[in-house]
Formats: structure tokens, sequence, C-alpha cells
């Protein structure tokens, strides 16, 4: 596993990348071609972005 990431700095940067990518995925999204399955991973990965959100909360600082 990775190191953690304790610099405020840094967990708002990979909080920001990640969102980037996920504002991405919805940008190249074909309604009419999109199914449950794909739905269901973009909710994912809202969920995955919430927790890491307060995991960074939770963390102490350096």
């Amino acid at each position: 596993m990775g190191k953690s990431i304790t610099n405020k700095d840094d967990q708002l940067t990979y909080l920001k990348e990640r969102l980037s990518m996920f504002m991405e995925v919805i940008d190249n999204i074909e309604p009419e071609h999109t199914g449950l399955d794909d739905i269901d991973r973009l909710i994912s990965l809202i969920d995955e972005l919430e927790i890491k959100v307060e995991q960074f909360k939770e963390r102490k600082t350096e």
C-alpha cells in the first residue's frame, strides 16, 4: 500500500485530481450507451471520494 498523505496541500491536490478524473468521465459519457453498470461505477467513484474526504478530515497533518 502507498504512503499516507498527511500534508493538507497534498490532500487537496489528490482530491482535485480525483474529482477532475470523475468530471472527465462524466463529460465523455454517451447517455444512449450508458448502462446500469456504468452508473453503479460512477456512484462508487463518488462514494470513494467521500470516504477519502472523511479520512483526510480525521487524519493528523504534518
